[in-house]
């Protein structure tokens, strides 16, 4: 299929943008150990975003990979994952702060090192959404794809090193029109010392139509009330 659209997100980067329905979103790890935060939100209201306990609950899961629907608060398909290289990415970890991120790797400051100063999740993903109209108050939790975080029967959550190599590729499929938010920063968890610097590549594909015998629409019960929600809204806009 012909890319529509294409763009490189090097270490520290950040990107936003609307994407339209029916299009899919590959990403590509250009080296092994990477990491991007994603925020994502209903880019016709902007109130309905991706919800994380609804989309983990109704899944019986505790990691995304092929096949798991990202939920939104009001129980429609926002995006489907169709591809994935990994079989396994982490929704709970959370994003780094400016604290963390000079505790691990040293104090970095714009003025002293310009674009070269390490910045933190957190940061990147504000002044994206402050770029669309929205503030820090909408910050939510993120997905991190291309990271494995597991619990250990005490409940301790663990980050799996060497569990991204280069090359690999998670592929999305928006199912609503979508603001996209990405942070190329590291995972909170990475006890890596020094920053991590690999580029992540991101392209945009037009998707078949989607069918009553897609995957994602029947990897579980709840998925296809998620998507007849879904339905539901875009028959009604039309």
């Amino acid at each position: 299929m012909n890319i529509l659209w294409s763009g490189t997100m090097h270490p520290g980067g950040k990107w936003s943008g609307v994407i339209g329905k029916g299009k899919l979103i590959r990403l590509t790890a250009m080296e092994e150990g990477a990491n991007v935060s994603m925020l994502m939100y209903h880019a016709r209201d902007l109130t309905e975003r991706y919800n994380m306990p609804d989309t983990l609950k109704a899944q019986h899961t505790a990691h995304l990979t092929k096949g798991n629907v990202l939920m939104s608060d009001n129980g429609r398909a926002l995006a489907s994952i169709v591809q994935d290289d990994l079989g396994w990415h982490d929704p709970l970890g959370g994003y780094t702060t400016r604290e963390s991120t000079d505790a691990q790797y040293g104090v970095s400051r714009y003025q002293e090192l310009r674009n070269d100063w390490l910045r933190s999740g957190q940061e990147n993903l504000a002044v994206e959404l402050t770029r669309n109209g929205l503030s820090t108050r909408d910050m939510s939790p993120v997905i991190n794809w291309f990271s494995k975080v597991y619990c250990d029967e005490e409940g301790n959550m663990h980050f799996a090193e060497g569990h991204c190599a280069a090359g690999q590729v998670v592929t999305l499929r928006t199912e609503m029109d979508l603001l996209l938010v990405f942070s190329n920063t590291p995972h909170p968890l990475d006890p890596r010392r020094t920053y991590p610097s690999v580029p992540v590549k991101i392209e945009v594909l037009p998707a078949l139509p989607v069918d009553s015998q897609d995957h994602c629409v029947n990897f579980r019960p709840e998925n296809r009330r998620a998507f007849d929600n879904t339905w539901a809204y875009y028959a009604l806009q039309s």
